[in-house]
Order: structure tokens, then C-alpha cells, then sequence
């Protein structure tokens, strides 16, 4: 089911290609300003990539309308770079697109044509899974000693709303010995950027219910936000890519665990998103993004890192000074009424060892579900090599920016950012949530995929190109499909560390496969490849 889903997504963000009057233009296929060079794409496909043939045929699949309108604007034919495909569409019945301008019979239902009636479908299932999500928000006891092993709304509680209350009472947050006792808290508050303290703190104000309620709804709000980047990004029309990304993300699992411990991942992903979405167009949107992506350290490091390899110099400076600013708001009185600099720095210490410590931190622990590079290949060998929790990043994030750049170099923008959010995964300490981050980049190269299925067969390596990035985009949805039925099935027939495993061994795959996609391209003015 999630599979069929998934190609009637892939197959909506196809329609936008086919332009009245204009054929089927690069612009719109591949969603390039026109600022671009010409045959570079966002989607990581040239000119020579998408033939008219295949635009038509996936328009005519996703609407049998919008097929017709292009192919009676076009005069019977479409184009991609100004390039004549006499077989792409002729507006005539059985190729593709029906002349005359109306819709196959077949892809009608009582006056509703195909692409409403997705969209209606996917907001009835979307809707009925969100308030599903969201019921763990108002159905959660309130916190007591008692109710500390609690798991619905936990993130929520012990990195959200008692720390801020600690903070309003004149405390420090970071410390984990006074949070433990002041608090009725099973976690540390890790090291979140102090102005998370005061950027959430209206969840906090009002009552423990009330806050992890509204809390809940602003963070399926960021969700669906999240989807109308992804739609916008592979030109989707907007209502349906939203509906279908949106629901999409509310049934996996990656997006209900969001809602149900009351992460701040949600807001962490938009901003990593549009970082990478606004960086050409939009610096300064994309510099406050980027800050935004900073609130958890382990997201805005590696990707200030990488957008600086890639180019984006001012919007990897400006937003993590943008971040350090903000926080500088809630460190000074933190610093002031804890003691001084040396206590503020020894609880920050602190809250390092506790952390490295934990069951589900510990970068040994073989109960952990972290899904960086270390921590996997300590699960799946047994064996810790020594510095490896300090290598390992270094390794990941250098061999991401070289391959990053080559992808930027031959058009292929989509890969270098789906290569970049995994790169931020997989380096640092990152549970399978993380990869929420993915997600619009993710329906761009799903969409590239399935655009350049025949366009790459007339160049030579297609096939090991097409199996790559294949074997990683279904890798990286691995986390998205690991739902409780299927954990069930994985543990039952290998083990329970199998079980918190599997999400990332999966993405470490992914990325490696990105990783072997970029290697050997060659910039688009070498001609490809």
C-alpha cells in the first residue's frame, strides 16, 4: 500500500511539466530558475535525461487532462530543451494524451477527475492518522514521580516544558542533577541551543496539558508545512502534493512518532529544508532557516559545514551567527544567576557524561537506536574502534562535501541535498525521526528516478547510476515503513538488536549509495557522462 502511494505521488509531481504553450520545459519539469544553465536540473537529470515520450506518458498517467491541455497547447507535441520528440505526444487517443482536451473516460468518476479524487482521498486518511497522532497529547497522564517511564509526549516533557519552567524559576536547565530534582523527568535536557528556552516558551506557560496539546497541533501544523515544501519542490500541483506527502508523513512512522513524544523535529526539519531550498534564491530566508535548524546542534553543525562546502559561504555564516545571537539572549542569565562562567561550563559537562552514559545515548549501548555511522557499526560488529565517535563525522562530513560538490557541478542539485541530509544523519548522534530532514529532497529524487527511467539508458553507465540511486531512495524510506507490525516481524525473526538496528544500517546504505552515484560525474561543461 505504502509503495502504490508513493508512485501516485510521484506520478502528480510529473503533470507540472506539461505547460500550455510551452511544452514541456525544463523550468517546470525539474523546478530550475531560470537562472540556471541551460540542461541543468534540480531534479539531477540534463536535458538529454527526460525524453517528451516519458513527460507525456507520466502526465497522461496522473491526469488524463492535464496530458491533453499540454499536448493541444503544444500543438500535438512536447519538448524538453528545445529539442523536438515526435513520438512524445501527438494528441491523438492511445499515445499518451487525447486531442480535443477531454479526459479519458476511464479517469472520470461522477465529475471527479483522477487528480481531485487522490487529493480527497489523501486528506480523508491524512486527517483520520493525524487526529490518531494526536490523541497521545490529551490522553497522557499528567507527570508525577510515578508516571516518569512514560513514553507518549516524554520528549516534550523533559525537553520542553520542565526545562523552560526550570529556566522561569532561575535554574539551569542544562545541569541534569537539578533537573532530576526538581522535575518529575526520566531524561536529561540535552544540549538543545539556549534560545530554544525562549522560542517554545509559550507551551510552557499555561498548564502541562494544555501546552502538550497545543504543542502536538503547532508540530502537525510544521508537518504539513513540511509536505508543502516537498510539493512546491517537484512542482506538484499544490493541494495534491500536499495531501499526498502530508498523509504520507502522518501514517509513517517517522512522522507519528513526531506527535507522539512531542519531539521539536518538526520545526528542526523545516528549517533544514528550507536552508537547502531558499540557499540560491533566497540567502537570507535560508540563513534564518538555517538557524532555525540549529536548535539541536547536531543538525546545524554538519549542515552550516556542508552548505559552506557547497558555496552557500554567507548563508552558513549568517545563520549560525543568527543562532549564536539568539541564544546569547538566554546564556547570559543563565551564566549570571548560576555561578559564573565555570559552573554554567562544568554543567554542560555534566550533561556530556550523562548523556554518553544513557541506554539510548550511549554510543555502545546495544539497546540504542541511534543511526549514526558509529553507533551502527558498533551494533552490527561488536567491536568500538578507538576515536571512532570523533572519525567517523570527520569522515562523513568530508567525503559528503567532495561529493556534494561534484553533484552541484553536474546539475544534479536534488542528489547533493538528499546526499547532504544524510550526510547530517548518519555523521552525529541522530535517532531514525532525524531523518525527517529528507523529506522534500527525498520526493525530488524519487521524482528524478522515475523521470529518467528511459532518458538514461542512452547514457553509458545508466544502469549502475538508475540501481544507486534506486538502492538509496528505498533505503532512506526504510525509517518511514518501520511501523510497529513490521518492527514486530523484525525482532521476531532477528532479534530484538535487529530491531533498533535495521532503520540505521538503512540509511548508512543510502548515503554510502549517494555517495558511489557521485563518484566519477563529471561537470556538465565536460558533457555527460
Amino acid at each position: 500500500m505504502t509503495r502504490e502511494i508513493r508512485a501516485r505521488g510521484s506520478d502528480a509531481g510529473v503533470v507540472r511539466g506539461d505547460l500550455p504553450g510551452g511544452g514541456a520545459r525544463e523550468e517546470a519539469l525539474d523546478g530550475v530558475p531560470s537562472a540556471e544553465p541551460a540542461g541543468v536540473t534540480v531534479a539531477g537529470l540534463t536535458a538529454g535525461d527526460v525524453t517528451a515520450g516519458d513527460v507525456t506518458a507520466a502526465g497522461a498517467t496522473a491526469s488524463g487532462r492535464a496530458a491533453a491541455d499540454a499536448a493541444t497547447a503544444s500543438t500535438g507535441t512536447a519538448s524538453t530543451g528545445g529539442t523536438s520528440a515526435g513520438t512524445g505526444s501527438t494528441g491523438t487517443a492511445g499515445t499518451g494524451a487525447v486531442g480535443g482536451g477531454r479526459a479519458p473516460v476511464a479517469w472520470r468518476f461522477a465529475g471527479v477527475d483522477a487528480r481531485t479524487a487522490v487529493a480527497l482521498v489523501a486528506a480523508v486518511v491524512g486527517v483520520f492518522a493525524a487526529w490518531r497522532a494526536l490523541r497521545p497529547a490529551w490522553q497522557v497522564p499528567l507527570p508525577t514521580p510515578a508516571t516518569r517511564p512514560e513514553e507518549r509526549m516524554q520528549d516534550f516533557r523533559d525537553a520542553l516544558y520542565f526545562p523552560i519552567r526550570e529556566f522561569l524559576a532561575g535554574g539551569n536547565p542544562y545541569d541534569p542533577a537539578t533537573m532530576f530534582a526538581h522535575w518529575p523527568v526520566r531524561q536529561s535536557f540535552n544540549l538543545y541551543q539556549p534560545y530554544h528556552l525562549l522560542l517554545h516558551l509559550p507551551f510552557a506557560l499555561p498548564g502541562y496539558r494544555l501546552g502538550a496539546v497545543a504543542f502536538a497541533a503547532v508540530s502537525l501544523l510544521l508537518l504539513v508545512f513540511l509536505a508543502v515544501l516537498a510539493a512546491g519542490h517537484v512542482r506538484a500541483p499544490l493541494v495534491l502534493g500536499t495531501a499526498v506527502v502530508g498523509a504520507l508523513l502522518v501514517v509513517s512512522q517517522v512522522g507519528k512518532a513526531q506527535l507522539y513524544v512531542g519531539q521539536v523535529n518538526p520545526l528542526v526539519a523545516v528549517g533544514a529544508a528550507g536552508a537547502l531550498l531558499a540557499r540560491r534564491d533566497h540567502p537570507r530566508w535560508a540563513a534564518v532557516a538555517l538557524a532555525l535548524a540549529w536548535l539541536k546542534p547536531q543538525f546545524g553543525l554538519p549542515l552550516a559545514v556542508l552548505l559552506f562546502a557547497r558555496g552557500s559561504r554567507g548563508v552558513a555564516v549568517g545563520g549560525t551567527a543568527l543562532a549564536a545571537l539568539a541564544s546569547l539572549v538566554v546564556v547570559v542569565p543563565l551564566v549570571a544567576g548560576g555561578g559564573g562562567v565555570g559552573a554554567f561550563l562544568d554543567a554542560v559537562a555534566a550533561n556530556l557524561r550523562h548523556a554518553g552514559t544513557t541506554p539510548y545515548g550511549a554510543v555502545d549501548s546495544v539497546v540504542s537506536q541511534r543511526v549514526d555511522v558509529a553507533a551502527v557499526f558498533f551494533r552490527v560488529t561488536g567491536w568500538l574502534p578507538p576515536g571512532v565517535e570523533l572519525l567517523a563525522p570527520l569522515a562523513v562530513v568530508a567525503t559528503s562535501a567532495v561529493q556534494a560538490r561534484r553533484l552541484d557541478r553536474t546539475g544534479e542539485v536534488a542528489v547533493a541535498d538528499l546526499l547532504t541530509c544524510l550526510a547530517v544523519v548518519v555523521a552525529v548522534v541522530h535517532q531514525p525521526g532525524d531523518v525527517l530532514i529528507a523529506v522534500p529532497a527525498l520526493a525530488l529524487v524519487v521524482v528524478a528516478w522515475w523521470r529518467g527511467r528511459s532518458g538514461w539508458r542512452a547514457r553509458s553507465g545508466w544502469r549502475s547510476r538508475r540501481v544507486l540511486l534506486g538502492v538509496a531512495v528505498v533505503a532512506a524510506l526504510v525509517p518511514f515503513a518501520h511501523l510497529h507490525f513490521v518492527d514486530a516481524a523484525i525482532r521476531a525473526a532477528l532479534g530484538a538488536r535487529a530491531g533498533v538496528t535495521a532503520d540505521g544500517i538503512a540509511l548508512v546504505v543510502a548515503w554510502v549509495a549517494l555517495a558511489l552515484f557521485a563518484r566519477g560525474r563529471k561537470p556538465l561543461a565536460a558533457g555527460p557522462s
